[in-house]
């Protein structure tokens, strides 16, 4: 199957660049980790949200995942693959955490299309970069990459990601295009009580890991009633220093201060809010939490909201949940908001 998947030796490099990168000390780079070092650099002075460990971080899981054995096993499924006539696909990314446009991208090269990405101004110089290197060890991905920042013409299908407000404009503008439009969607997790400290620990990646401003990021608990947490806090407090970044330091204080003049009933730990909503998009600094009465009436609102939500995390005793800390390692077909991005390609 490997040698009918096209660029996949590209890509299998591309991981090795990634992995090598992140295991390296400075007097090591070769001309390659210069360059990255330098885009991570001006990454972060172009958005601050974009420090050095939450590029690295990316870095390290796309390098994980780029291997010959995971993408052949995650592309054996789809035979079609190679089988039509390659197509344009036009691509806007979104930016709210790096290179968080590339398992798009890598879907559409590994199909056999051609991509046409619109970069989000927030996240305009990663992938740039990667595209270069890919199209100088691979030479026929010269002619299969165009990224652009005017209006989107000459395209085939489109895969756009964005708001539940840019989702509407999206489903008008491409209504005639084959299309998969991304809208908001956020994460949550489930507290039993029963949560060792080092489970808590892990679910602190979940939260503050980018800052929780990915759609896997953790935004919201659900705990049962009388719970402690005293329990929770002691268990997320490894990741304190989060504070310390003054892009999040600001939100956490601007937010504190509305829910202080609101009068809202807020728990704090100095480095996040806690506070009881029943909705899911908390904002950053903050963590939104809910009451359950039993495990049923818990697993069937999930269901019945299961249209905004991305990740579920528990132990165990509920459908469709993943572990604590898991959340920012998605596999190759973990697929933003459950649509099949490889089918989608493969159908056209």
């Amino acid at each position: 199957m490997a040698e009918h998947i096209p660029h996949l030796k590209a890509f299998v490099k591309l991981g090795n660049l990634f992995t090598d990168f992140c295991n390296k000390t400075e007097s090591e780079y070769t001309d390659w980790d210069l360059k990255i070092a330098d885009a991570l650099l001006n990454a972060e002075a172009h958005n601050g949200w974009f420090t050095q460990e939450n590029c690295l971080r990316s870095l390290q899981a796309w390098g994980a995942e780029l291997t010959e054995e995971k993408l052949t096993q995650w592309l054996s499924t789809y035979p079609e693959i190679g089988s039509k006539p390659a197509k344009k696909i036009a691509i806007i990314m979104a930016g709210n955490i790096p290179l968080v446009g590339f398992h798009d991208f890598l879907s559409v090269l590994l199909s056999g299309h051609r991509v046409l990405a619109k970069l989000s101004s927030n996240d305009k110089i990663l992938l740039p970069l990667v595209a270069s290197y890919l199209q100088e060890i691979d030479p026929v991905l010269v002619d299969k990459i165009e990224f652009t920042d005017k209006k989107l013409q000459d395209f085939d299908a489109v895969i756009a990601t964005g708001s539940n407000n840019t989702g509407r404009y999206f489903d008008y503008y491409f209504s005639k295009f084959p299309s998969i439009i991304r809208k908001n969607r956020n994460s949550v997790a489930i507290i039993d009580g029963t949560e060792t400290a080092e489970d808590l620990a892990l679910l602190g990646n979940d939260i503050f890991w980018y800052f929780g401003l990915g759609c896997r990021s953790v935004s919201k608990l659900f705990v049962p009633k009388g719970y402690d947490f005293d329990h929770f806090f002691k268990g997320i407090y490894a990741h304190a220093a989060i504070i310390n970044n003054h892009k999040y330091a600001n939100n956490y204080d601007y937010n504190k201060a509305v829910y202080l003049m609101s009068n809202y009933n807020i728990l704090d730990n100095n480095f996040i809010l806690l506070k009881e909503e029943k909705g899911y998009a908390s904002p950053i600094g903050c963590l939104f939490y809910e009451y359950y009465d039993n495990n049923l009436e818990l697993q069937e609102k999930l269901k019945a909201d299961a249209e905004q939500l991305q990740c579920v995390v528990a132990k165990s005793g509920y459908e469709n949940t993943i572990d604590f800390g898991q959340t920012q390692k998605p596999a190759l077909s973990d697929y933003a908001d459950g649509v099949d991005t490889i089918s989608f390609l493969v159908s056209l």
